[in-house]
């Protein structure tokens, strides 16, 4: 107590996630040297500069009467951006306001045709360039479709997201930027494990559903059963006096795409204010990102409020830049984007995550300290995530930890989302508290030395998806020694990790019986000491095998060995249930008649 660390009343202390002992001690006018003797004081060991866990910083100030409020993320990068005088949550005057085509996103089970309704849609094939048929990316299109009596030309934008379940993040991402979810179910399979998956991101996302049944074409659909099926997740299709529309297609034959189309105008104008202010800076959110080759970091974009202008300078997560260039979705440059128009943009310094805002800033300057900031603060947070709490009592248990088998990963991957799932994936996997996995670093583009090295300086696997090492760097790492893993596809890598993961794992093994002989004379010899005339009672006696003395039951001797066994006069390797034999356990000579001698090995025991 007598450190002197200044004591509050009830005040609160904002700080942010992954804040310092000498953060918190600037916020409370203290001496950083105070708080570590504090921390010291309840038991844990903290360093000044180390990024602390929230419940640290809690429980410091409940020590020293402050009540202690955490940061979220968001409020943290409100508070940066006002900094900066941008506010993302300014009200708009209703004359600014502009229609804007609805976002849709199409969600579903994996296989129930997602891709091929989009084919339909864009009258393009996506689906052939595909690893094993299923869509690895999430893309953005956007169509134009005459609606009502008049044919009015409306523009509706379409989110194609991964169909695997390991897509979670991404999936949910997803839901966040759209208006309408098209949940697609096959007529003929009916609701799955995915289709439920996804019901429920967008109810989470709070967004009207459109059901498209597809496969309707097939000889044993029942468009019935799904609408029956889905009335236990609390979608009622209008015919059955609900309020989800239903609408049966079948995207390979081409069948009702219009009707699908309609129904999601219609339920676009029943149930939302689709409108944004087309003028002032642009906001919106980066679906999807990769490193291209020859144009550098690329990035999908869907602009959510004002215009995007070719020369604008842009934030996106931690990634800053000057728009270069903007492309549609058939690669056609565009001068710029309005609210719920997707985009590519080329021109950032480094690759944003999936889900990550953007937002147009006035100057480069300015964009670059945003992201500078971000990053620290993403850093801090990370820091703090990975070291835990070192406590006195836990102390000993982290340097035992050494004791552990790491299988150190470096994630390679040719789009954040991809890369972002795999992660989420591969941390789910749970094998062993003996095992565990640490991802040392992660990101998008081709294999690089840095890698190489890294993983070299770490002991770590390099995993490529969907990119690969050049000629030059896979030559240096056949002469580091490190592995580097090609996959193409995410649940053969996740299976691939698991199975490794459970191979570093100690073998357990357990002892089991191999025969048991009974002495009924012993023989006394300068040479061998004590040798037990013997009769084998069960299974087989094996020279140089483990043995053990029970005299009455009890065990006299426990680690011997059959030093010598013989069969008369003759060495034997093993003699068999029935048979007489002669035994000498090495230099142990306290046996008597009546004595048991039982043998048994060590045998690995498989892991359930």
């Amino acid at each position: 107590m007598g450190s002197g660390a200044p004591r509050g009343q009830g005040q609160t202390i904002r700080l942010p996630q992954g804040a310092s002992l000498s953060d918190f001690a600037d916020r409370i006018n203290a001496n950083p040297g105070s708080l570590v003797q504090e921390m010291f004081n309840l038991g844990e060991m903290v360093t000044a500069t180390q990024s602390c866990t929230n419940e640290t910083l809690e429980l410091l100030g409940a020590h020293l009467g402050f009540e202690v409020s955490i940061v979220s993320p968001e409020d943290e990068d409100r508070e940066l951006l006002a900094r900066f005088d941008i506010d993302i949550d300014a009200d708009v005057d209703e004359e600014r306001l502009v229609i804007r085509p609805p976002v849709v996103t199409v969600m579903g089970h994996v296989d129930h045709g997602k891709t091929k309704l989009l084919d339909a849609i864009r009258s393009t094939n996506v689906v052939a360039g595909e690893a094993g048929g299923i869509t690895q990316h999430i893309g953005a299109y956007q169509v134009h479709v005459p609606h009502g009596e008049d044919g009015i030309d409306r523009a509706i934008t379409f989110i194609d997201t991964p169909g695997h379940e390991a897509f979670t993040a991404m999936r949910a991402r997803g839901a966040q930027a759209t208006d309408i979810v098209v949940l697609v179910v096959a007529a003929d399979d009916g609701v799955m494990p995915q289709t439920i998956e996804a019901l429920n991101h967008a109810q989470a996302a709070e967004v009207p559903i459109v059901v498209a049944v597809n496969k309707i074409d097939k000889e044993n659909a029942n468009p019935a059963k799904v609408r029956q099926e889905l009335t236990q997740y609390g979608l009622v299709a209008e015919e059955y006096g609900g309020e989800t529309m239903f609408v049966d297609i079948s995207a390979k034959s081409r069948i009702n795409i219009e009707g699908l189309l309609e129904a999601v105008l219609l339920t676009a104008d029943a149930a939302l204010d689709l409108r944004a202010p087309i003028d002032g800076p642009a906001q919106g959110i980066a679906i999807e990102s990769h490193l291209d080759r020859g144009r550098g970091p690329v990035a999908t974009v869907l602009v959510e409020k004002g215009t995007l202008n070719v020369g604008d300078s842009i934030v996106a997560g931690r990634a800053y830049g000057r728009v270069r260039a903007m492309l549609d979705e058939n690669g056609t440059p565009v001068p710029s984007a309005g609210p719920a128009r997707p985009v590519l943009v080329l021109g950032l310094t480094s690759v944003p995550g999936a889900g990550d805002t953007f937002l147009a800033t006035d100057d480069d300057r300015t964009a670059r300290q945003i992201a500078e900031q971000r990053q620290a603060r993403r850093r801090a947070a990370e820091m703090a995530s990975r070291t835990g709490r070192v406590t006195l009592e836990n102390l000993f248990d982290q340097l035992k930890e050494g004791e552990k088998t790491t299988l150190n990963l470096i994630l390679k991957g040719d789009g954040s989302g991809s890369v972002e799932a795999l992660e989420d994936a591969l941390v789910k996997i749970v094998v062993s508290d003996e095992v565990q996995l640490r991802i040392i670093h992660r990101g998008v583009g081709a294999v690089t030395q840095d890698d190489v090295n890294l993983a070299s300086a770490s002991d770590a696997i390099v995993i490529g998806f969907n990119v690969r090492a050049e000629g030059r760097i896979r030559e240096l790492a056949d002469r580091e020694g490190v592995e580097i893993r090609y996959y193409t596809v995410i649940y053969q890598a996740i299976e691939e990790i698991e199975t490794a993961l459970k191979g570093m794992l100690k073998p357990i093994y357990e002892e089991v019986e191999l025969g048991s002989a009974e002495i009924r004379e012993v023989f006394r010899s300068s040479r061998f000491g004590n040798i037990a005339g013997c009769i084998v009672r069960t299974g087989l006696i094996r020279r140089n095998s483990k043995a053990r003395l029970l005299r009455d039951g009890a065990v006299i001797s426990d680690n011997l060995t059959i030093a010598g066994l013989r069969r008369f006069k003759e060495d034997a390797t093993e003699v068999r249930e029935g048979f007489e034999c002669g035994i000498t356990l090495g230099n142990f000579n306290d046996i008597q008649l009546g004595d048991v001698i039982e043998t048994w090995e060590l045998r690995e025991k498989p892991r359930g």
